[in-house]
C-alpha cells in the first residue's frame, strides 16, 4: 500500500471532494475558535478514509481503523458509550478484517473487486444486525447512555454498514449514509450541551455527502468490472 500512489490514483472529482471536505473542516474549526484538536484530527482522518473507501482502495480501511480509535475517545468523553463500544468493538475490528478481505480480492492495484450479495447473505446480515442491536441496547441502557434511542439505531446502521463493507457490497455506503444521519442528530444533541462538538456535526454532514458519492461510484465500478474494464 503506497499512500502517494493512492492519492495520485484519485480522479479529479475525488481530489476536489477530499480537498473541499478538508477545507470545510479546517474552516469550521478556526471560525468556531475550537481548541479540541482530537475532534479536528478525527474529522480529517475520517474524511480522508471515506474518499479512499469510496474509491475502493484498501488504504481507506487502514485509515478507518485509525479514525475509529480517535472517535471512540471523543465519544467516551461525552459518555456516548454506544458510539465508543461500536467503534472500538465493532467498526475497528471489522475494518481490520476488511483490510484482509480486500487485499485478497483486488480487481486492480488500487481497487477492490465489488461483490453482489445473494438473498441468503442479506437475510443472515439482517438477522445478525437485529441480534447485535438487541444485545447492545441492554448494555447501553445499563451504562445510562444519553439519547439511548438514537445510540441504539446508530449501532444497527453501523454494524450493517461495516458488514457490507467487509463483504465488498456497494450498499455499505447507503447503510453508512443512514448512520451519518443518526450521528448528525446525536452530535447536534451533544452540541446543545457543549458547542465544542459542533465540528462533529459538520464532520458527519461531510461524511454523508462522501458516502452518497461512494454508493454512486461503487455502482458504477461494479458495472465496469462486470464488463471486464480496468479503471
Amino acid at each position: 500500500m503506497n499512500v502517494f500512489k493512492s492519492f495520485k490514483n484519485l480522479s479529479t472529482l475525488e481530489k476536489c471532494l477530499w480537498s473541499g471536505s478538508i477545507l470545510i473542516i479546517l474552516t469550521a474549526f478556526l471560525l468556531l475558535g475550537n481548541k479540541d484538536y482530537m475532534t479536528l484530527t478525527a474529522s480529517l482522518i475520517g474524511a480522508t478514509a471515506l474518499i479512499f473507501v469510496a474509491k475502493g482502495d484498501v488504504i481507506g480501511q487502514v485509515l478507518t481503523v485509525v479514525f475509529s480509535i480517535f472517535y471512540a475517545i471523543i465519544s467516551w468523553q461525552f459518555h456516548y458509550y454506544g458510539e465508543m463500544l461500536t467503534y472500538l468493538g465493532m467498526t475497528a475490528p471489522i475494518a481490520a478484517a476488511s483490510i484482509i478481505t480486500w487485499v485478497r480480492n483486488l480487481y486492480s492495484e488500487h481497487e477492490v473487486k465489488v461483490k453482489v450479495l445473494g438473498a441468503n447473505a442479506w437475510w443472515i446480515l439482517l438477522g445478525a444486525t437485529a441480534a447485535v442491536t438487541a444485545a447492545f441496547y441492554f448494555v447501553l441502557k445499563a451504562f445510562d447512555t444519553p439519547n439511548l434511542l438514537f445510540s441504539t439505531i446508530s449501532i444497527a446502521t453501523s454494524f450493517l454498514a461495516s458488514s457490507l463493507m467487509l463483504f465488498r457490497s456497494a450498499y455499505y455506503a447507503l447503510a453508512y449514509g443512514l448512520n451519518d444521519i443518526v450521528l448528525i442528530i446525536l452530535w447536534v444533541l451533544a452540541s446543545v450541551s457543549n458547542t465544542v462538538y459542533i465540528p462533529m456535526v459538520i464532520c458527519f454532514i461531510i461524511f454523508f455527502l462522501n458516502d452518497v458519492y461512494g454508493f454512486i461510484n461503487w455502482r458504477r465500478t461494479l458495472r465496469r468490472q462486470l464488463q471486464g474494464v480496468k479503471a
